[in-house]
C-alpha cells in the first residue's frame, strides 16, 4: 500500500492540476492528510461509495496522464542517471572510462534521460 500510496503522491505532483477542484481534495485528503473514505464522506456529506468512486477515477485518470506523457517515468531516469554520477563522483580520482561515462550520462540528462535503459 505504501508504494502505491507513493506512486499516486507523486502523479499528484506532476498531474495534480489537471483534476478538478473535488478530485483534487478528496485525492489530497485521501492520500496526504491520510482521511479515510469515511471521513471524507461525513465532511463532505456524501457517502463513502461516491468518496471510493471519486478517488478511483481521479487515480485512472492520473495513470492514463502518466501513460501519454511519461513525465514521471523521465523523472525517475532522470534521478537514476543523477545517483549513477554521483557514485562515480564518490571514487575520485576518476579513471578515463569513467570520465567518458560520466560525460554519457550527462548526454542523457540534456536529453531528458529518456534513453536510459533500466537496471
Amino acid at each position: 500500500m505504501l508504494e502505491k500510496t507513493t506512486r499516486m503522491n507523486l502523479l499528484y505532483d506532476f498531474y495534480g492540476v489537471l483534476l478538478t477542484d473535488k478530485q483534487r481534495t478528496f485525492l489530497e485528503l485521501y492520500y496526504l492528510d491520510d482521511l479515510s473514505l469515511a471521513e471524507i464522506a461525513e465532511q463532505f456529506q456524501v457517502s463513502r461509495q461516491a468518496v471510493h468512486d471519486n478517488i478511483r477515477r481521479s487515480e485512472v485518470q492520473l495513470e492514463e496522464y502518466e501513460q501519454k506523457l511519461r513525465l514521471l517515468e523521465r523523472y525517475q531516469n532522470r534521478v537514476h542517471l543523477c545517483e549513477k554520477m554521483a557514485e562515480k563522483i564518490g571514487v575520485l580520482p576518476l579513471s578515463e572510462a569513467d570520465k567518458e561515462e560520466l560525460l554519457g550520462f550527462a548526454r542523457l540528462l540534456a536529453e531528458d534521460g529518456e534513453t536510459e535503459p533500466r537496471e
